[in-house]
Parts: structure tokens; sequence; C-alpha cells
């Protein structure tokens, strides 16, 4: 919680979360929770739009607005654009627009009539006729009123026709003149035509845009826009008169639908809202579950048209980091590395502090084609929040060198809390809590109670409760089940327990497959007798969520050699690192307590008996080192006895995992072959504060049918599995005669002596 609230609260470039730890411990709840109060003490953020850029269509802009004011302009800008159909319409049916247009193409004919007139006017004073025909405008001679024909201009005196043909070469000049006039004239007409469009176009786009303006003159971006819109709506008045057959009254009709109004010669005024805020209270905390590279920075969608792929701004969609903007984002780290460049894009959008919106196409260098460039949208003061497992956490750590500088704040969630007076009290408050948020039954005491022991138990420590609420909200609601089937109306212990056995039963086909092996001899588990150089070891299966124990023969065999326990596991390589490693320090005690000034003569060999699969860990070692003693000093070992434990060099028992699971395991096999009351398991004495066994087996202790020995020293668990005294050197350096150890130190003295003998009848 306190890493929580410093990430929070620290407002610097980096100090983004990650939340680390198993899964089941409630980061996503506690997230939730924590993340929704501090949002809702905040500010809601901005809405952002992406509006058309008229001056570079390639690069939409990108519109900063008010919580809720991004809805509204586009719904502002909708209706404008569908009145704007309306009122040009009849702008430019109206009377006021068709007389000035009239006048404006008299006044042009007008000129052209005049200048025409004097063309020909003077022209006739030369006897020659302008004469306008199909093929456009020629001259001909004029004589006696009558224009003279070719023939008849061909029979005329040399005098006359140099005369005339001077002042048709004249008036030809002079029509020349006229109509490079006409040219210009028609330039001044078509720009004065174009002026009284632009000036009627003008004001009705005043007259709709003006009302947007003063609606949204707070926000000097939007009225640049507007202004933009304005001059371009002028620009193009032509596309709000497309369809001039349909008339005012059926404008009208398409006004009132905007999804009509607005097609795609209308689409550059619409308003694409990327974020709309409308409704929110507070900053926005945003989960997203595929966080895939569109979905956490966004696309430029693209639709078909006449067989081509074609895109424009209103196809840009947003991304979980655009609804996050000002608030919160909550990824799980493994789903973002699992997508291709998501990582990449993420730790980019942080590193610039804007969400640049590419396609992941773009991105890989695979798209050739011309496609939008959005600007980007600054990120602001948004904080990101991964959660991961631990191990995840430190392979980013060290193989993402900019990992640590983008997530600087570590939010370790436990995954257990202690058990006290103080403690348990709170855990039977949320056992209450979770009971109502899922609407269960009620739950008597006792009942908490054994949620309580299992909590415990799950923890692995009797002084410890697991936090892992997945389990216990599994356990809750099956126990909630039971008590429904019962017909009863408060949950009780009984149906805790019968939810509990009913979770053993549905994953224990594997583990009751072992226990029917050992019953009928396919696997050789002896829980009566002694034997000599055979001890009952105790592994631990995981199987899912389920973990069961499961007891294994480990045997040991010894000759005269070199000095060398040989682990057949690790020679076959089906031993882990961390049982090789127990094997090299039972060795190692072997020489130094019993050949310390002797060579160590001695060749043993050690395995798990019907063992097929890989053994790791190095909880065996006791078991292993007591097997070999066992055999060196040819004394029988109880076999109604069980062993685990670690040992160090010194023969010191230590702590091994999974001591429940292992007492069990060994318990069930003797209790399907009958408990004799001389049956047990020995345990390192570290362990027993982990003790949260099963209720048959406690009551088993309880009544003297079955034993849990506790060790600190190797020769402990040696005088329970012989029932000889181990023995411990005197003032002389001497074991006590008859000893476990000075058995095993005279038999190695012995194979010294021998290996001595050997080597001196051999020089």
């Amino acid at each position: 919680m306190q890493a929580l609230r410093f990430g929070i609260g620290m407002r610097r470039h980096g100090y983004n979360l990650f939340a680390i730890g198993p899964p089941g411990v409630g980061k996503q709840t506690l997230l939730r929770q924590f993340l929704g109060d501090q949002a809702a003490r905040e500010p809601v953020p901005s809405d952002w739009c992406y509006v058309h850029d008229f001056a570079n269509p390639g690069r939409p802009r990108a519109l900063e607005l008010p919580p809720g004011m991004g809805v509204r302009l586009q719904r502002d800008m909708a209706g404008a654009v569908a009145e704007l159909r309306v009122v040009m319409r009849s702008t430019f049916e109206s009377e006021e627009y068709r007389t000035r247009k009239q006048q404006i193409i008299g006044r042009f004919k007008e000129r052209q009539e005049r200048a025409m007139t004097g063309v020909q006017e003077r022209a006739r004073r030369r006897d020659i006729e302008v004469l306008q025909t199909g093929m456009g405008i020629a001259v001909a001679p004029v004589h006696d009123g009558a224009a003279i024909d070719p023939e008849s201009f061909q029979r005329l005196p040399s005098k006359d026709r140099e005369r005339y043909q001077a002042a048709m070469e004249e008036v030809g000049a002079e029509l020349q003149e006229l109509l490079r006039k006409f040219h210009q004239w028609g330039r001044e007409h078509y720009e004065e035509l174009k002026a009284l469009d632009r000036e009627m176009a003008a004001a009705s786009a005043r007259q709709v845009l003006g009302a947007v303006r003063r609606t949204y003159q707070a926000l000097p971006e939007v009225v640049d826009h507007l202004a933009q819109v304005e001059e371009d709506v002028v620009d193009n008045a032509d596309n709000f008169l497309d369809g001039g057959e349909e008339g005012v009254e059926a404008a009208l009709k398409r006004a009132l639908k905007p999804e009509l109004a607005n097609g795609p010669s209308f689409r550059r005024y619409q308003i694409n809202v990327l974020v709309d805020r409308t409704g929110l209270d507070g900053a926005p905390v945003v989960h997203e579950d595929n966080p895939t590279h569109a979905n956490l920075i966004g696309a430029i969608e693209h639709e078909t048209q006449f067989g081509a792929l074609i895109t424009n701004f209103t196809l840009i969609k947003a991304g979980a980091l655009h609804r996050a903007i000002g608030g919160y984002l909550v990824l799980d780290a493994l789903k973002v590395l699992q997508q291709p460049l998501a990582w990449e894009a993420l730790k980019r959008m942080i590193r610039s502090g804007e969400i640049r919106i590419e396609s992941l196409g773009q991105a890989l260098g695979l798209v050739a084609t011309v496609s939008l460039e959005p600007v980007p949208i600054p990120l602001g003061p948004t904080k990101l929040v991964l959660t991961g497992d631990r191990m995840l956490y430190y392979l980013l750590s060290a193989l993402d060198p900019e990992f640590l500088e983008l997530f600087k704040v570590l939010v370790d969630f436990e995954e257990t809390m202690d058990r006290g007076p103080e403690t348990e009290p709170t855990y039977a408050s949320l056992v209450a809590t979770l009971v109502s948020q899922e609407k269960l039954r009620p739950f008597d005491r006792g009942a908490v109670a054994r949620v309580i022991d299992h909590a415990a138990r799950s923890a692995g420590d009797a002084e410890k409760l697991s936090v892992q609420m997945r389990g216990i909200l599994d356990l809750l609601r099956e126990s909630d089940y039971w008590a429904a089937s019962a017909g009863r109306d408060v949950a009780t212990a009984a149906d805790v327990q019968q939810a509990l056995d009913a979770q053993r039963l549905r994953s224990g086909r594997v583990r009751e497959r072992l226990q029917e092996a050992i019953r009928r001899d396919d696997i050789l588990v002896t829980t009566t007798g002694e034997a000599v150089g055979q001890v009952n070891g105790l592994s631990v299966f995981q199987i899912g969520e389920h973990a069961f124990g499961h007891p294994t023969r480990l045997t040991a065999r010894v000759r005269l050699g070199k000095g060398e326990v040989v682990d057949i596991e690790r020679e076959v390589k089906l031993g882990g690192p961390i049982h090789s490693k127990g094997v090299l320090i039972l060795a190692g005690f072997l020489g130094s307590r019993y050949a310390a000034t002797v060579p160590l003569s001695l060749s043993a060999t050690i395995v798990f008996e019907q063992s097929y699969a890989g053994v790791e860990g190095d909880s065996a070692s006791l078991a292993e080192l007591c097997t070999l003693l066992s055999a060196l000093a040819e004394l029988p070992v109880r076999q109604s006895l069980a062993t685990t434990g670690s040992i160090n060099q010194h023969g010191q028992v230590q702590a091994i995992g999974g001591v429940n699971e292992k007492i069990e395991g060994f318990f069930d096999i003797c209790q399907q072959r009958g408990l004799t009351g001389d049956q047990g398991v020995i345990i390192p004495k570290s362990n027993v504060k982990n003790l949260m066994l099963r209720q048959d087996v406690v009551d088993a202790v309880a009544a003297g049918r079955f034993h849990v020995h506790v060790v600190e020293q190797v020769d402990d668990a040696l005088e329970l599995l012989t029932g000889t005294a181990a023995g411990a050197r005197d003032g002389t350096g001497r074991f006590p005669e008859g000893s476990v150890n000075a058995r095993v130190e005279a038999r190695l003295m012995g194979f010294a002596e021998s290996a001595r003998a050997f080597a001196k009848g051999v020089t």
C-alpha cells in the first residue's frame, strides 16, 4: 500500500508501477479498488478529437476539449453541415441571387453587343460586312448593299480588289482585338460571378457557423478550426448545391437526417471524437485485457472503394493509452510481451510522452502505401501499472536496459500474512466480506475457523495465513454449495471440510493410482520390519494446483573403493543440481566425520528405487545419509518410519518444503495397510512451525497410532531408525563401543586397511 501511494503520488517521468506476486493474491482486485478510489478524487481529463487539416490533409489535427465537449462539437458540426445544405440551397435559389446574377450577365452581354455593333458600323463605312456564321465570325466586301460573292470579287478591277482587301484586313484586325477583349471581359465576368457566389456563400456560412463559433469562443483551437471550415465551405459551395433537381424541400428532408447530409463530400467537416469523457466522474482507470499493438496505441482503419483501400481521419480509432490519458492504465505484462511489437511501442510512448498512431505494418516497415500521419497526442500525467509474477519482473530488470528507467516503482504483493490473535479477526472479517460480496450463505464461527486453518495450510506454515484469495474464494463458494445440498441455511465447518475433501478427490487420480501401485507391490515400499541399507524417503508431486506426498524406497550399497559416493540419479542424468549438491554434502560429512586422518577407501551407490523421472531437491539427503550409514554399520533400519530433511556438512538437519503433504502421503499408505502404532515420520525440528496436518492424521497422532518425530542432528535420526545409540566421541576421540558411529568408523577403517594391504600386495 505504501508503494502504491508513493507511485501514484510521484508525478515524475518514469515513476510507473509494476505490481508483482503470484496469481490469486488479489493484485487486480486491490489495484481496481485503490486506483478507483484515487481516480474518483482527481479531475476529469479532457476529451480528444481528430479533425481534418485543410492545409495538410494527410496529417489530421488533434483538438483538446473540456470533458463532454467532444460529442457536443461533433453533434453541432453535423447539424451545421446539414443546415448549410438547406441554407445554401435557399440562398442560391433566392430572388436576390438570381437578380444580381442576371444583372452581371446582362452587363456582360450588353458590353459585348455594344462593342460588336461599333465594329460592324465602322466596317460598313469601309463597305465591309461582319457576318456571324455557324463557323464563327467572317468579313465580306459589300457593293450596293449586298455582299460580293467570291466569283464576283475576282472579276472586280484590281484596284477595287486591293481597296476591299485592305479594308477587310483592317476590320479583321479590329475583330481580333475585340475577341481578345471578349476573352478578358469573360474572365472579369467569371470573377464577378464567382465573387457573387463567394459573397452569398460567405453570408450563409457566417449565418450557420457563426452560431457554432460563439458556443466555442473560449476554445481558440476550435475557433481556428471553424474559421478554416468556413473558408473551405465558401471555396466549395458547389458541393452544397449538388443534386439541383431535388429542390429546397428535398434538401430540408435530407437535413433532418444528418447521416445523409454528411456524405463523403462533407466528411472533412466531421469531428472524430477519439476520447469521450461524458459521464465520467474523476480520472479514468482502464484495464486492457488484450493489449495488442493496435489496442494499445490505436489504429487507422481502411475501407474499400472501387477495389482500393482508402482511409481518412474519421477512421482513426483510439487505443487504451488514449482512453487512459490523465488517468491510469493497468496491463498484464506477460500479455503485452506476447503481442508483436506491443512492448516496444508501449516503451516508446512512455519515453516520448506522446501517443503516435501507426499501424503494425508501418512499424515493421512492410507497408509502402501512403497513409495518414495523425498529429501525436500528449500522454500527459498518465500512470501505467503493469502486473506480473516476480520472475518476469526480474528477467525484465536484467535483460531490458530501459525497463527500470520507465517502471521505477515496485509493488510487491506478499503471499502470506502473520497469524496471531490480532490478525485472525481481520482474516475472519475478510471471509465475511467475501461471503457478502458473493451473496453466499452465512458462515458460522466453526466454518470461519476451518477456513482460517486451511489458509494456514495453504501458506505451508502454522504461523502464517495465505492471502491467495482465489483458492479461499473457491473454497467459500464450494462450501456454500455443500451447505445448500444439505439443506442448511448456514455453512458449517463440516461443509468446509466436505468442500476440501471433494477438491482432494477430484484431483486425486494420480495419487490414488500411485497408492494402488504400492498396495499391489508394483512399487516396493515396506512399512513394517527392518532392513539394512534401506530407508523410506518422502517426495512431493505437484500436479496443477494439487500437491501430494509419495513415499519412495532409498537404498545404498557399499564396498571397498576409492572414496566415491555415486549418485545413480545424477549419473543417468535424472538428478537435478540441487539433489546432486545434497549427495556431495553428505559425502563431505561422511569423510570429515569418519575418515579425517585416513583415506576414505569406500565405493558407495545411492539410488531412488523405481524412480523413472527426474529427482530434484535436497530434502532426501538425510534419508540418503541414514541409508548409507546403515549399510556401512550393517545395522537394520526400521521400515515403519519414513524420513525427510536436508543436511549440511556438520550433520545438522535443515528445514524442507511440503512437510504436510509428505507426512500425509506416508500416513495414507500406513493407514491402508493398517496402523500398528509403530509407524511414523521423521522430520526436521525447524519444520514444526509448518505443521498443518489433516484432521485424521492429527487424530491418529493424538491416539498414538502414528508418530511425528523431530530431529536436529543426523545422530538423532540414526537412533530413531536403528534403535541403537549413535554415540559421540569421548576425550580420547573414540566412539562408544557398539554405537552406530563406532560401527561405521570401524567399517571404514577396515576398508582403509584392506586398501593398504591390497596396495602392498600389488607392489
